[in-house]
């Protein structure tokens, strides 16, 4: 029996990860470093003391790591005040959820970038809890951010459901002893071995029902 869900947020309920991409591209050539092609996937799942690291150690941008975290979080919450990219029927997706199991959030956002965006989309009185990676010792693939999610929510890993997008969610999500429900991102999609672990996965957001939860 599942008594608790936790979703993901960036690539599952918003159409984010491009902005990330574009953002900390964008910075990296200003501040004269070296992008190059796997930037993108390295990153993904990474906390924020941990891309920043990365930016600084691996693609040259000379400002700190603290630096480059505050200017990239100050960016994207530019462009989330323009428009935030919020995924077709993700809102329905967490109220239907929602009606039946308590909620929780388990993020790579930055914690000021998650309380905007559920904010901003209407549904942050529906998450009993939200954690951020940068609250934690790692990212993921590691479990941490899941591992202290269902902390939080008070329930055992192998009771909660997670909704995941991505490759290193999903390995994080399964590591963490979570059921898994893949909703993989077509711009991002992840890997077979991925997949693999995932206990279902979907097409889209819109074949998130209770049913699909009860079942697990």
């Amino acid at each position: 029996m599942i008594d608790a869900v936790v979703f993901d947020l960036d690539g599952l309920l918003l159409d984010s990860e491009q902005v990330w991409d574009e953002v900390r591209e964008q910075l990296t050539r200003e501040r004269g470093g070296r992008w190059h092609g796997e930037a993108t996937l390295d990153m993904m799942g990474m906390s924020s003391l941990e891309w920043s690291r990365y930016m600084h150690d691996r693609l040259g941008v000379p400002d700190s790591p603290e630096e480059i975290n505050a200017e990239v979080v100050r960016r994207m919450l530019d462009r989330y005040r323009e428009q935030l990219p919020l995924l077709p029927g993700a809102t329905e997706a967490v109220e239907r959820i929602a009606a039946r199991w308590q909620l929780g959030l388990a993020s790579s956002s930055n914690r000021e970038l998650i309380e905007a965006a559920l904010e901003a989309a209407g549904i942050d009185g529906l998450f009993q809890v939200t954690v951020s990676s940068e609250e934690v010792a790692r990212g993921k693939p590691a479990p941490d951010v899941y591992l202290e999610a269902v902390r939080r929510l008070d329930v055992t890993p192998d009771r909660a459901a997670a909704v995941e997008d991505s490759h290193n969610g999903i390995l994080s999500a399964r590591a963490a002893g979570l059921r898994v429900i893949a909703v993989p991102n077509p711009h991002f999609p992840p890997r077979p071995e991925a997949l693999a672990e995932a206990d279902v996965v979907l097409g889209s957001l819109a074949e998130l029902a209770r049913d699909v939860v009860e079942a697990l």
